[in-house]
């Protein structure tokens, strides 16, 4: 890890907190929400308790489905290093920016450290995000749809159903075309362009890419026909977290229809992609505005958004700060192990 690393994770956490002041305190203010800040003060602490409990048990999915793909028998990943493993990623995540990049780079080096061989920690890294963002395509395509031909109760805007319900369409189809791809494309790429340099880096590089993404579309497959218990633990994950945003709602008011609380918490979502911390700032703003465009209260989704992303931003990321420190002392014991 480079020497600057420690000033780049001071900086990420100041640029979080900077943006979460301003989330917090003036957001309200500038949507002319006055009154909302005075709410954050004001849930039902049962509620909010609750969404503590729900949020830990998200996690446990996140780490039952990593144990899953990645355990097997010999292997020197307890539940500890497990939970420390995924932890630590949660906190880079967070920490760094570029759509959790943070935290699969971090996960990838913990496993080749315990003895993994670096193609099976792409390989499973690859099938494990398949696995994980599965939940997060199929929500989009059942509930946009769900809502938009009145199966599931809820006012259904065209770009808050239609438009997402298409985009899931077509990452679903695109990645089952993918899982066709033949696991020797890279090098058959750079072959056939072997006497033009600099395309054939470019093209085998796109095509070695194409490839690892076909081998976890595989893997999430093989997972779902024979072991398909595993893929609970995506579920878990996205469900429980979820169910935390539905605790907000409750701790200050009336939740949206569940379809109303899918779409909007999954079309917030997509501000991880967001070059922010977390996709601190980003998330809030989708989430918050998708709920406007479903018609539920602006005090009421900007105090319910604040409050979701406080357990599920800020709570786990001092554990997770810990774990790190925790999982390089392990990965010292594992190098030192004969």
């Amino acid at each position: 890890m480079s020497s600057d690393r420690p000033h780049r994770v001071l900086l990420s956490l100041a640029a979080a907190i900077a943006v979460a002041a301003l989330l917090y305190a003036g957001l309200p203010r500038i949507a002319g929400l006055d009154e909302t800040w005075g709410r954050l003060e004001d849930g039902d602490p049962w509620w909010l308790a609750l969404a503590v409990l729900l949020e830990a048990c998200s996690y446990g999915g996140y780490v039952a489905l990593f144990r899953g793909i990645f355990v097997r028998p010999g292997s020197p990943l307890g539940w500890r290093e497990s939970y420390l493993i995924t932890m630590a990623g949660v906190a880079a995540t967070r920490l760094l920016a570029a759509g959790g990049a943070g935290g699969i780079a971090l996960t990838g080096w913990a496993l080749t450290r315990s003895g993994m061989d670096r193609r099976e920690v792409v390989a499973g890294l690859t099938t494990f995000l398949v696995a994980l963002y599965s939940v997060f395509v199929v929500a989009l395509l059942v509930g946009g749809l769900g809502l938009r031909t009145g199966l599931f109760e809820g006012p259904a805007p065209f770009g808050l159903t239609v438009v997402p319900a298409a985009f899931a369409g077509f990452v679903i189809a695109g990645a089952l075309l993918t899982a066709l791809l033949p696991a020797d494309l890279g090098p058959r790429a750079r072959h056939r362009l072997r006497e033009h340099d600099r395309l054939a880096r470019w093209a085998g590089a796109a095509a070695g890419a194409a490839s690892t993404l076909a081998r976890g579309v595989r893997g999430a497959l093989r997972l779902a026909a024979g072991r398909p218990a595993v893929l609970l633990g995506a579920l878990a994950w996205w469900a429980f977290d979820i169910a935390v945003l539905w605790a907000c709602f409750r701790a200050f008011g009336e939740a949206p229809p569940v379809a109303v609380l899918v779409m909007g918490y999954f079309t917030g979502m997509l501000g991880n992609l967001l070059p922010l911390p977390g996709g601190l700032g980003g998330v809030e703003g989708g989430m918050i505005g998708a709920f406007l465009a479903f018609g539920v209260s602006g005090g009421l989704a900007v105090v319910a958004v604040l409050s979701y992303r406080a357990f599920a931003f800020w709570l786990p990321t001092l554990p997770g700060a810990i774990a790190y420190l925790q999982l390089r002392r392990t990965v010292k014991d594992w190098a030192a192990a004969p």
